[in-house]
């Protein structure tokens, strides 16, 4: 399954056993001092109820006993223990039940029996309301006496610094208002919690005249409907500790409420106790997430048979998206009821049997970033068969099971639908998905890129590593300052046009939520920035290397050419990686399998550190600095570079390991094993992934990857990399080739095929340090060609074929009269820098003996 649902509480293992123990206790004590006791519970197991789950993690439940008294005890979730809270020695029908934070007061609301109405409790309602005091038992206050239905719901505030004196109470009518009690309590003596304002309890009008009303008990907020004119408004209410309530926002969608009936959402927890109070055609609920994302999905019962829609209102975002999912014949009554589950990063629609769809709602532009699973898929099979309802911090309560779960994603299962599926979408947002909620980064970042060496030749719609690399960054640093998750990219990907079989999909625009409070704090400010971005309509910020992509291939252009740049530009670049280098190696604790870093590599060098200059004044152009700090900003950048840096480095270990590469020594010689045939192949998929990206590789990759290549290819095959610009050649690495490599002639051929297309930068260097005649030869040559390619330039009026000087050997004699002129009428320079031992004289040595080899006489010259 791909959701985990942990029980949290299981209303019959965790609290029968207990009031069967405390039944046991009271049947033993005296019979003076035996209160009302209970049955068997196992027998009476129908009248043990879920009334409320509070926002500490209590859950308040109530039973019955042989002579219909009402019990109310309170689970705490974490440390899994039951108390008693109070008894009613009435025979009670229980709508609502809320306990404040200190335990010391318990608000009730339940519908009276017929005989009770007539005879015995006072005043003759229907239903009543009261608040008792628990702490020690006490005093009962009636707060309601009317003839509709009352739910109950204390204020837990969110800042538990200041207990007393004061609770707040919340009162939800059947009659559509909302009204809230202030009541103050006081300490006695024996720390006795008594109610201070005996009389009349102050109270205020929260709302008026709504048709839903949702309550998030972690966060403290009221989401409800009215309706205006027509048109349904959705509104929120924060309730606070010091300031009472302020509304939040409004904003109309479009929602329709058919019914007078009214919909309550998370104030009550058992099904058989008030739903039947409830409006049933309306499937409606309101999720947040802690980077400001603010969704509506919305469901109503249809008379179509074969299909079933579902909206999701992405407020932060500024459309909608109503989905169609095909259910075959199936009739629409014989369906059960469809789940909306909040996962943070991600909203869960499933239907039981037929359909699974988890939608990324961080970035649900795309729909392949959202999974869909239909009722074909054998992951379907192990979702619950009934409906769940989603409560705050992750839980989620199954009225059929009478449990409560924690609902977190089973990574193994993602990981074995990634591994299965054949689909690129079906990957995709698996993917995300695991990188998002996975748990034990490093061992999930080394099976997602076995995977990727498993199916990189198969990915069609998306680059499995480009992805990953993307990814992997994005959900691990991207979201841990505000806003840059705008500014940084979350996928390879620019558009998606394939259609996923099995649902369609209408996208609409919708109007922004309209902000009531100027000052606004945490979650608030992070939705307001949201709705900001996307009224203001900026342009795309999100960061791209295309202008790093640029400025590099200058600077190696200027290079290659001679020419340089200022120092103190060229210090700053250089600064950048060292610094990124050295925060790569404070995080790496194991030591690598792969020779890299064992080199300086100058280009890699200069590619890291223009793209921290590129990303740190993107960053800093489009964030508010003064807010969020300077160094804030730079150690993100740093940490940006530096970890694709160690997922290139991962992917290098994994396939090292893979291939079984442990004791691989750094060398040139000899013939590659298959083990190092494979890595080769791995490394040419990064390398040409990471190209199109412009991203920095490792230092030494280009010189390992160019060993590899040597040893596994052949020579022609190796020439093609080389010209082709796939295998760069370098100067460690031909220096190492020069010395590992004797001089039998199919390695002589190999180094002479490789010194001639080295660049001149690193030409000069090479020239100077091989000892070997072919060495001489291409001196002479190169020197030669660049003298007659200087000497055609400046020879305009020259009457002779100009062609000839295209000519590598021209005729001997001819070959020195050119040469002699040059070398007294023009003073010819030596091209290359610091080597001044190549004249005339040696040239035409070189020249001669190169000829006499080339006409095979070098045998009759050695005998004579």
């Amino acid at each position: 399954m791909l959701l985990q649902l942990s029980a949290a509480f299981d209303l019959h293992q965790d609290v029968v056993p207990w009031l069967a123990q405390r039944l046991y206790a009271e049947a033993a004590a005296p019979v003076a001092g035996r209160r009302a006791g209970l049955d068997p519970v196992e027998n009476n197991y129908a009248t043990l109820h879920v009334v409320n789950v509070e926002r500490n993690g209590k859950v308040i439940y109530s039973c019955k006993d042989s002579k219909r008294n009402v019990f109310f005890g309170l689970y705490d979730l974490q440390t899994k223990k039951n108390e008693h809270l109070y008894t009613f020695e009435k025979d009670l029908q229980v709508v609502s039940c809320s306990v404040n934070r200190e335990k010391t007061l318990l608000a009730v609301s339940f519908v009276q029996s017929a005989k009770e109405t007539r005879n015995e409790l006072q005043p003759a309602s229907k239903s009543l309301t009261l608040l008792v005091e628990i702490h020690p038992v006490n005093n009962v206050k009636v707060l309601k006496a009317v003839d509709s239905c009352i739910w109950v719901q204390f204020l837990y505030p969110i800042n538990e610094r200041n207990p007393f004196p004061e609770s707040h109470l919340l009162l939800i009518s059947e009659e559509k208002y909302i009204e809230q009690f202030h009541i103050q309590v006081f300490r006695e003596e024996e720390n006795r919690v008594v109610i201070g304002n005996s009389g009349q309890l102050p109270r205020d009008r929260v709302v008026e005249d709504f048709v839903w009303a949702q309550w998030d008990m972690s966060e403290q907020r009221l989401y409800y409907f009215i309706m205006k004119k027509s048109e349904s408004i959705l509104k929120c209410i924060q309730f606070y500790a010091d300031e009472n309530f302020k509304l939040i926002f409004e904003v109309p969608l479009d929602i329709s409420f058919c019914d007078t009936g009214l919909t309550l959402v998370n104030f009550g927890y058992e099904e058989s106790q008030n739903r039947e109070l409830l409006s049933k055609d309306l499937n409606l609920r309101v999720f947040t997430s802690h980077t400001g994302s603010l969704c509506v999905c919305y469901n109503k019962k249809l008379d179509a048979k074969e299909q079933v829609s579902y909206s999701v209102f992405y407020l932060h975002k500024g459309y909608s998206k109503t989905f169609t999912a095909d259910l075959g014949t199936l009739e629409y009554q014989s369906m059960k009821e469809i789940t909306f589950l909040n996962l943070d990063y991600y909203v869960a629609v499933y239907l039981p049997g037929h359909f699974f769809h988890l939608l990324n709602i961080q970035h649900p532009d795309l729909l392949c970033y959202s999974l869909f699973l239909t009722g074909k898929n054998e992951q379907m099979s192990l979702f619950p068969d009934g409906p769940l309802q989603s409560l705050s911090g992750a839980l989620a309560w199954d009225c059929c099971s009478r449990k409560l779960f924690r609902v977190s994603f089973n990574q193994s299962s993602l990981l074995h639908l990634l591994w299965s599926s054949s689909l690129d979408y079906e990957r995709l947002a698996v993917l995300h998905c695991v990188l998002a909620r996975g748990r034990n980064p490093k061992v999930l970042e080394s099976q997602i890129i076995r995977w990727i060496f498993e199916n990189m030749w198969t990915c069609r719609a998306f680059d499995p590593i480009q992805e990953f690399l993307i990814a992997s960054l994005y959900w691990k640093l991207c979201l841990d300052i505000s806003n840059t998750d705008k500014l940084l990219p979350y996928s390879s990907l620019h558009s998606w046009n394939t259609e996923i079989p099995g649902v369609t999909l209408v996208t609409e625009d919708i109007l922004l939520p309209l902000m009531k409070v100027q000052s606004l704090k945490g979650y608030w400010e992070k939705l307001n920035s949201n709705l900001e971005y996307v009224r203001n309509s900026k342009p795309h910020l999100q960061y791209s290397n295309n202008v790093v992509s640029r400025e590099w291939r200058n600077l190696i252009s200027e290079e290659k050419r001679g020419k340089r740049r200022s120092t103190v530009y060229f210090r700053n670049i250089l600064e950048n990686a060292v610094k990124v280098i050295s925060n790569l190696e404070t995080r790496t604790i194991e030591p690598r399998l792969a020779p890299l870093f064992q080199e300086e590599d100058n280009q890699q060098r200069l590619l890291m550190g223009l793209m921290v200059s590129e990303l740190k004044e993107h960053l800093f152009r489009n964030l508010p600095v003064q807010f969020i700090g300077k160094k804030k900003i730079e150690q993100l950048v740093l940490d940006y570079v530096s970890k694709m840096l160690d997922l290139l480095c991962q992917m290098l270990e994994t396939s090292w390991r893979k291939h079984n590469l442990h004791s691989w020594v750094f060398h040139f010689d000899g013939r590659g094993s298959a083990g190092e045939f494979a890595v080769f192949h791995t490394m040419t998929q990064i390398l040409d992934s990471v190209n199109k990206m412009c991203v920095p590789l490792p230092p030494g990759f280009h010189t390992l990857y160019m060993a590899l290549g040597v040893r596994c290819l052949p020579l022609h095959s190796l020439l093609r990399y080389i010209d082709d610009g796939v295998l760069l050649l370098t100067e460690t690495g031909v220096l190492k080739l020069l010395k590992d490599l004797d001089n039998t002639e199919k390695n002589e051929k190999l180094k002479f095929s490789i010194v001639a297309r080295l660049p001149p930068f690193i030409m000069q260097k090479i020239s100077q340090l091989w000892d070997h005649p072919i060495n001489s030869h291409i001196i002479s040559r190169n020197y030669v060609r660049r003298l007659l390619q200087k000497y055609k330039r400046q020879s305009l009026n020259s009457t002779s074929d100009k062609s000839s000087f295209l000519i590598e050997f021209l005729p001997l004699n001819y070959l020195i009269e050119v040469l002699t002129e040059m070398e007294t009428t023009r003073q010819a320079l030596n091209p290359f820098e610091g080597c001044d031992s190549v004249d005339t004289k040696f040239v035409e040595e070189t020249a001669l003996k190169q000829t006499m080899i080339l006409l095979n006489l070098q045998k009759s010259c050695d005998n004579n």
